[in-house]
């Protein structure tokens, strides 16, 4: 039978819990094998964390271990490869790990203080545009003490670096396999993780296998998971209903969503669970730009913008519309851009432009990725073309690339205006601000705002009570709305779909939104 589930709440979780243990002996009373294929559009960009601050976090999250992590259910770092981390002292500016014994990489190396100091002073080393150095802006350096205690000194209080530590990007990585100035490009990976990467195939599949030397915190309820890449969504169901795949995440369009919803017959082999989701797009404007640098361009594509139509004609209920940075359900959020825009307005728009001088259609290019947020984002921008051309003040020219191709770009600040997509590094208002402000902006241009990046993040960590910091995060939105460098669109929710013989897909989405691939079992026995 066709079967929905809405993961919202923690007492959800609790006797899901129970239910994850169902299933998963054979009929002999036996462990069965269990082998999970898995579909996704969001094929990663890079295998080496140290170039990794997009989606290629789902793969290095069941390959590679982190000090501390989010286990399911958590609101907060637990240790994995770490025993225990703690801060030493009262002004958040020394953090200290204990290494759990005896752990070893995939290829037989000790995975000690030496290790972890290695991966992450290689990140700040190789200091790739748009990685992830972006995050350790607060550390000043790395200490070991003997094999088993590393130690972070950071140059100024930062109550979040408990929550960088546990982002995929800080993957432990082997020294002797990982160059420590140049990014590991051979296809391969050598890990501490879940599991193994026996093989990968760039836009095909990796083939992952159960580590039999791991050490963490995972309870894995399978014993390999194959990830097959799809061009597009439409594929990706096509092979889940012929029984190619057993569960997909990310890149389902909401006609497909919408579909499995209202055809309850026809897809009855089939379930649908959907994820509050902390994923946000949002347009970028390039302040080099003749056009898009201009403030009163990007204050009149704020005022047309409908936030709702495009909500409802492209996505269909699978997204609402978002007017702050920080999305709902995260401390901090605001309605910042409605505030001061109100409901889209044609004759508001061209108040502002004939403000500045102009009076001819603004001409500009909008650039996109085909294959990174899945297929309704042609879609997406063909609705925003429309909008902002049905006023009269504006010629949008559409452009898409692949991921790799336009990620490329926009590192580069060729494009005008472009979309992006976030999903949380961890979930605290500091990561939907902090990422797109400073020199390292992840957008690819800097965005050296210093009342934000030297006043309001400072004192937001010096608080261990992030709920505390709801105040100076509203500060800091009502600055990014004045600039309008920014323009948030909606925010999604996430869905995993299933054959009906799957479980644990209400677990498989940690607070990252990382896909937990251990979590997924075959039901072979209720």
């Amino acid at each position: 039978m066709f079967y929905r589930a809405r993961l919202q709440a923690a007492a959800a979780l609790a006797s899901l819990s129970l239910l994850a243990g169902c299933g998963l002996l054979s009929d002999n009373g036996s462990e069965a094998e269990q082998k999970i294929v898995v579909g996704t559009t969001s094929e990663p960009s890079t295998l080496d964390p140290a170039a990794a601050w997009d989606n290629s976090w789902e793969l290095m999250r069941n390959v590679f271990q982190t000090l501390v992590s989010f286990p399911t259910g958590s609101t907060s770092p637990e240790p994995d490869a770490a025993d225990s981390c703690v801060f030493t002292d009262r002004t958040s500016t020394a953090y200290r790990c204990t290494l759990k014994k005896g752990l070893k990489f995939s290829n037989g190396d000790k995975l000690d203080a030496e290790a972890v100091k290695y991966s992450i002073d290689r990140i700040r080393t190789i200091k790739v545009k748009g990685g992830p150095h972006g995050l350790l802006g607060s550390l000043d350096r790395v200490e070991t003490k003997g094999d088993g205690t590393v130690i972070f000194h950071l140059n100024r209080p930062d109550a979040t670096f408990p929550f960088i530590l546990a982002t995929p990007a800080m993957s432990l990585v082997a020294p002797s396999d990982y160059p420590k100035d140049k990014i590991r490009e051979d296809g391969k990976v050598t890990g501490s993780g879940p599991y193994l990467l026996k093989s990968y195939v760039p836009g095909g599949k990796a083939e992952l296998v159960k580590n039999q030397g791991y050490k963490g915190f995972a309870n894995r309820k399978n014993n390999a998971v194959t990830i097959r890449y799809f061009k597009g969504s439409a594929p990706m169901v096509d092979a889940l209903k012929k029984n190619e795949i057993d569960a997909t995440y990310r890149g389902l369009t909401a006609e497909e969503v919408v579909n499995l919803e209202d055809n309850k017959d026809e897809n009855s082999k089939l379930q649908l669970i959907e994820t509050v989701g902390a994923d946000i797009r949002f347009l970028v404007f390039n302040p080099e730009d003749p056009a898009a640098g201009n403030p009163a361009v990007r204050r009149a594509v704020a005022q047309l913008v409908d936030r709702d139509a495009l909500v409802a004609k492209v996505y269909q209920g699978t997204a609402e519309p978002l007017y702050s940075m920080i999305p709902k359900g995260i401390a901090g959020h605001t309605t910042s851009f409605f505030d001061s825009f109100g409901n889209p307005s044609k004759k508001k728009a061209k108040q502002i432009l004939v403000k500045a001088g102009i009076t001819e259609p603004v001409a500009m290019t909008f650039w996109y990725t085909t294959d990174r947020y899945g297929s309704s984002t042609e879609t997406e921008f063909g609705e925003l073309k429309r909008q902002l051309e049905a006023s009269g003040l504006f010629k949008i020219t559409l452009k898409g690339l692949p991921w790799k191709k336009f990620q490329e770009g926009f590192t580069k600040g060729q494009y005008p205006v472009f979309g992006r997509g976030w999903n949380p590094d961890f979930p605290d208002p500091d990561n939907f601000i902090a990422p797109f402000v400073g020199k390292e902006s992840v957008t690819g241009m800097p965005y050296d705002k210093t009342e934000i990046t030297r006043h309001l993040l400072p004192q937001t960590r010096q608080e261990s009570d992030r709920g505390a910091v709801s105040k100076e995060f509203e500060q800091a939105q009502n600055i990014l709305v004045d600039d309008v460098r920014l323009l948030p669109l909606w925010q999604g929710k996430l869905y995993v779909e299933a054959g009906e013989d799957i479980g644990g897909g209400e677990r498989a989405l940690d607070p990252q939104t990382v896909m937990q691939m251990w979590e997924l079992y075959r039901k072979t026995s209720w």
